[in-house]
């Protein structure tokens, strides 16, 4: 299980909204790059399989990096992330190491309550496996339970998306929820510094 399974969103758009959004782009190579140079193998899997839009804002070169753009431009992430991503469904969670949920707004219509992204989650934690997400990713464990039937976040520290960052980016009033909200409800300790710095838990 030397490999790890990173999940990206489909959705193009904010809701019924024309406006654009997307993974965002430096959520996904930041942590493929790091990962890869530890020695791990990774597969890129979506709701539906396919396509996967990019937010444009995400493009901007404020955002990118050498690290971003090597592997933005490499030929494996072209065709496997953004243009063949595996449906996850069709993907066996015991291959591997750990699950890792990316962020852009997209993900806030088709990563909670995804019965195959739970399934894929729950068998991967089971078997010691590592569960990550990052900033809006985070909605992809929000919503999960564990096998006792309680939300698998519930106790444990965890960050992302703040409801002060949804405001300042002026999206409050285009998503369907605030992501920081519903993880306090599932009970996680949600904890963050100042908006739009790095911080890990």
């Amino acid at each position: 299980m030397n490999k790890v399974l990173v999940i990206l969103t489909n959705v193009a758009q904010y809701g019924t909204s024309a406006e654009q959004t997307g993974l965002w782009l430096a959520e996904a190579t930041d942590f493929v790059a790091k990962v890869q140079a530890a020695g791990f193998q990774v597969d890129y899997a979506s709701a539906k399989g396919g396509a996967v839009p990019l937010d444009p804002r995400s493009l901007k070169k404020i955002y990118r990096s050498q690290e971003v753009d090597a592997i933005y431009q490499s030929n494996d992430f072209q065709m496997r992330a953004l243009r063949v991503s595996l449906p996850i469904a069709k993907v066996n969670p015991k291959d591997y190491r750990g699950i890792y949920f990316t962020g852009g707004n997209g993900v806030l219509w088709d990563f909670p309550n995804n019965a195959d992204f739970e399934a894929a989650t729950r068998q991967i934690y089971q078997q010691g496996g590592y569960v990550m997400s990052v900033c809006h990713g985070l909605v992809g464990l929000i919503f999960q339970r564990d096998a006792k039937g309680q939300p698998l976040i519930a106790g444990k520290k965890v960050t992302g998306f703040t409801s002060t960052e949804e405001v300042l980016s002026g999206k409050l009033f285009k998503v369907p929820f605030m992501t920081e909200r519903a993880a306090k409800k599932a009970g996680a300790h949600f904890s963050q510094r100042l908006p739009f710095t790095s911080y890990v838990v």
